[in-house]
């Protein structure tokens, strides 16, 4: 395990002037906000673990003026009684200036989340593509479908919802911000978002950016950072949302599903994963295992639908073992904005701990450690690093079955195709499975047979726009995204019937 010592990229100079502001304050109603009692955090570069900026911490009747903000928005700021071309157009303006400040963004992301610069690059190109995609995708619905029946005239009428509460993670802040967003601003709707408070850098540039283009009415965005227990309960508990999407984890979900239903507001649930790789006999080992090394080291494996649970066959068990651990040794470990860096830190101290926490865990509840992993140093640098590390044992090992988000995997062997899916179907969660083989029937049968949202095959974290995206079982509910049916998602229908 060798670490990164390139000398770490120079920050451009609209970041280091971004992030030399005295307070970030929260954006709403087309204006920046502190909060109300004065209340601040401090957001930290999980790479140094220094201090990279000083946040609004909003208060419930901070987020509740938000809202009503955004129903005012909604009401009379004429963003939803636009026509769509118009919308659209709005739409690519963003996404064309977004390109153009591909490298701030980047950069921003980087440093906020730990992620390494070229990810973090690849993230704002989603951001990018999400939006077009959205903008061009709004103008192809058929937003009045008659209906043919007898003795009646009738159709369906669709129109934006109104406010949509956004509640995003720090694992993808800028990339889930695009997936939340596009959508629902193509629909017509306004819209709150609460990023995480670990991560919140990315949203408030995006915002600093529209106002200096004037490229959306005040009010249609707003972001409201803050902590989850106030900021973001806050959010889930108002009643005048139409819509709410959170992503996050199951037991965050719950406590936000449950508030939204209480105020009957639909909500959408994107949560964790335990995602299986049922890996076959007849693979390239050293192609397979490139890919899923890759796969758990890529934003050190804190990803929820990447695949954790490593179901390989018996025949070529040993040799992929062998394989997998040669190439996890030599993942180069940095800081996220160093040139030669594969792997940088996790978000914070307290992930750190939990991704530590379960080797521990999972060792005194019977498991083998194939690659012990554990915390990394790198020099010059005191953030919250971590090895790769890969266990082994009965799936029943909790281990096996949580949720770690860290760079870990857990391996068993199995014999047939029956006890490869029986193996990956063994969990509470259902979000992304994948198989690989030659034999190309085989991967179909396998990927259809995965109680899972979505089955991939000869790859794994294969998200594209236009093809659903959603998970089952603890792994979320209430619909997918980035597909024409998230875009439906966010416009309400209604039946017009005419007897004749």
């Amino acid at each position: 395990m060798s670490p990164a010592t390139a000398t770490a990229q120079e920050l451009l100079p609209e970041v280091s002037e971004f992030l030399s502001a005295d307070l970030h304050k929260a954006f709403v109603n087309g204006e920046w906000i502190e909060a109300s009692g004065g209340q601040t955090f401090d957001v930290v570069d999980p790479g140094t673990g220094n201090k990279i900026a000083t946040v609004a911490s909003l208060q419930k009747e901070d987020v509740d003026r938000t809202v009503d903000a955004a129903v005012n928005a909604f009401e009379g700021s004429g963003w939803a009684k636009m026509p769509v071309n118009e919308r659209s157009a709005v739409l690519h303006r963003i996404a064309d200036a977004v390109e153009q400040r591909k490298a701030v963004f980047a950069q921003i992301e980087s440093i906020d989340c730990g992620k390494i610069y070229s990810q973090a690059e690849g993230d704002v190109e989603n951001f990018i593509d999400t939006f077009r995609y959205f903008a061009d995708l709004a103008q192809t619905v058929n937003y009045r479908n008659v209906i043919a029946v007898r003795n009646h005239e009738a159709w369906v009428a669709r129109h934006p919802w109104g406010p949509c509460g956004f509640i995003i993670p720090w694992n993808f802040p800028f990339l889930l911000a695009g997936w939340g967003l596009g959508p629902a601003l193509a629909a017509g709707n306004t819209c709150v978002l609460k990023p995480a408070e670990d991560t919140p850098l990315s949203a408030l540039y995006l915002c600093r950016m529209i106002q200096e283009l004037d490229l959306l009415p005040a009010g249609v965005l707003n972001v409201v950072t803050g902590l989850g227990d106030t900021a973001g309960s806050a959010v889930s508990q108002n009643p005048k949302f139409r819509r709410m999407s959170f992503t996050g984890s199951p037991e965050v979900g719950r406590l936000v599903a449950e508030a939204c239903g209480r105020n009957l507001v639909p909500v959408k649930c994107e949560l964790g994963g335990k995602g299986a790789a049922v890996v076959f006999e007849d693979v390239d080992i050293p192609q397979t295992a490139a890919k899923l090394v890759e796969a758990i080291t890529f934003h050190t494996g804190q990803v929820c639908c990447d695949a954790t649970r490593w179901m390989i066959h018996r025949d070529i068990y040993d040799d992929f073992v062998n394989e997998c651990v040669t190439r996890m040794k030599s993942v180069k470990i940095g800081y996220q904005m160093d040139d030669s860096a594969e792997m940088g830190p996790v978000v914070s101290p307290v992930q750190r701990e939990r991704v530590l926490g379960y080797l521990k865990k999972g060792v005194t509840d019977g498991a083998e450690l194939l690659l012990e992993g554990g915390a990394a140093e790198v020099s010059g640098r005191n953030g919250y690093f971590v090895k790769p590390a890969l266990m082994a044992g009965s799936l029943d090992n909790v281990a096996a079955r949580e949720e770690i988000f860290g760079p870990v995997a857990f391996l068993a062997p199995f014999g047939t195709e029956e006890e490869g899916i029986r193996l990956a179907n063994d969990t509470d969660y259902g979000l992304g499975n994948s198989v690989w083989s030659q034999d190309l029937a085989r991967c179909a049968r396998v990927a259809e047979a995965f109680e899972s949202g979505n089955g991939w095959i000869n790859a794994h974290n294969v998200i594209v726009h236009g093809v659903p995206y959603a998970g089952v079982g603890k792994s979320g509910m209430g619909g997918g995204v980035v597909s024409p049916e998230t875009l439906n998602d966010y416009l309400r229908p209604i039946s017009v019937v005419r007897p004749l």
